[in-house]
């Protein structure tokens, strides 16, 4: 057997080759929008990808499915509750895939969404004790998926909640403690809210370790799956939409090209949103004015998506060199409507004159000075719930998670300066460029964010 874990950071989604090797038939699970990696391995190992297996309708991510069977001939398979625009493969529970020896076998685990999916994967097909399990979302290392994204419509969370308990404490609980779990998501993904760093466990760990694997009721269950969770980024609902569609297929070769500095004007002139991914450091030096920042290092597609509206036509300032990383990235969560990008940023901006702005950026002790004033400005914290309740806040301030922010807008005062702050820095710059794109005029974030206001200041109330 072939097996093989690709994991994208970025994401923290992880997606599977497993092939029988005397046959040479493939099967890819779960696979990204840009499919050469698993195409080049296929071949380097006289592989032939047969099929692809979804094992839902993903919210944080555009699948690969369809490139995959238009480059293959492969089939697409999800479970049989799913309906889509393109042709599939409708897989059902206890339902056997002959690879050679190496077999997979579907098991219903619905509750992350109502056609989700777990596959076994058979070593051999004789084996009774499964070589692993892939599970999806339906349980990570040290959590399960949440059945609160909205991504299956005329369904509710609470009929999610009760299906999910089914699955993990009856199903996948039920597996012997010596199959591996191998989940689509690992830490930092908004799919759950206490995923671990580990690629793969067992099931024996997470009958152990794993707060949603120990024995409870159905009610026990959804109350705790669903309490604290962070908001969904607002592109989740887009995605889980345009998964089930019949759209267009990525071609890496159809790069956006680089605009001179007129042409770049004039495109924004023309209502497209300039998408500054350079560090939160050189946007606050100098950027064009109303630019969105969204740092290349870091989350930089789950927050793209959170801040920018699917469809916006859009124009990337990026670090040198780095310009078709950063559409590629976009283009994995469905935003392909790049028109171009601004080659040598540097130069480029320091000829736009009076386009040009720096962004107003407050250590934690302006910010004490700036409170102690007679006009203190207000205070938001982007940091989640989970955050705050586990390190602090500063007294008074209005929480807007970043995965809110963009949705309630109109709660933020408009009549008194406006300082953001997050844990370090990162999503402050993101959200006070937001604020200051839909025209909130004096804004400013903390360096350093609640970690250096925490240092500087008496212990904040909790």
């Amino acid at each position: 057997m072939f097996f093989a874990q690709y994991y994208l950071d970025c994401l923290s989604q992880a997606s599977y080759m497993i092939a029988d090797e005397t046959t040479g038939r493939a099967v890819v699970v779960d696979p990204r929008r840009d499919v050469s990696e698993y195409l080049a391995d296929a071949e380097s190992r006289g592989l032939t990808v047969v099929g692809v297996i979804n094992t839902h309708f993903h919210a944080d991510f555009v699948a690969g499915h369809l490139e995959m069977a238009a480059r293959t001939g492969a089939w697409i398979g999800y479970g049989r509750r799913a309906e889509t625009e393109y042709p599939i493969r409708k897989l059902s529970d206890g339902e056997r895939i002959a690879l050679g020896d190496v077999t997979l076998q579907i098991m219903e685990t619905p509750g992350h969404t109502p056609e989700s999916i777990s596959v076994l994967v058979h070593e051999h097909a004789d084996d009774t004790v499964p070589y692993g399990v892939l599970t999806g979302d339906a349980l990570f290392i040290g959590d399960v998926g949440r059945p609160d994204l909205l991504a299956s419509v005329g369904v509710t969370a609470e009929e999610l909640g009760a299906m999910l308990h089914d699955s993990v404490q009856n199903k996948l609980m039920a597996l012997p403690d010596e199959v591996r779990v191998f989940p689509a998501h690992g830490a930092g993904s908004a799919c759950g809210k206490n995923l671990s760093t580990e690629k793969q466990s067992t099931i024996g760990e997470q009958r152990a370790t794993n707060y949603a694997c120990a024995p409870m009721s159905e009610d026990q269950f959804v109350a705790i799956v669903t309490a604290g969770q962070s908001a969904a980024p607002g592109y989740f609902s887009y995605d889980a939409d345009l998964n089930r569609r019949q759209r267009e297929l990525y071609d890496p070769a159809a790069a956006p090209r680089p605009l001179t500095a007129e042409e770049f004007t004039a495109r924004r002139a023309a209502g497209a949103v300039v998408l500054d991914a350079r560090s939160p450091q050189e946007f606050g030096t100098g950027h064009l004015r109303g630019s969105i920042n969204v740092p290349a290092d870091g989350r930089f597609a789950e927050q793209a998506g959170t801040v920018l509206a699917p469809g916006t036509e859009l124009l990337v300032v990026a670090p040198q060199n780095r310009e078709e990383e950063i559409v590629t990235r976009l283009a994995r969560i469905g935003f392909d409507q790049v028109a171009g990008y601004l080659r040598g940023p540097e130069d480029a901006l320091a000829a736009m004159g009076d386009g040009v702005t720096p962004a107003s950026r407050l250590t934690a002790a302006q910010l004490r000075a700036a409170l102690d004033s007679e006009r203190p400005p207000v205070v938001i914290d982007v940091r989640n719930c989970g955050e705050r309740a586990a390190n602090g806040s500063i007294e008074g301030a209005l929480h807007l998670a970043l995965g809110e922010l963009p949705r309630r807008l109109d709660e933020i005062p408009v009549d008194r300066p406006l300082v953001l702050h997050c844990a370090g820095g990162h999503r402050s710059s993101i959200a006070a460029s937001l604020l200051r794109h839909h025209g909130f005029s004096d804004v400013s974030d903390v360096l350093g964010g609640y970690a250096a206001w925490a240092l500087h200041n008496a212990p904040a109330n909790a």
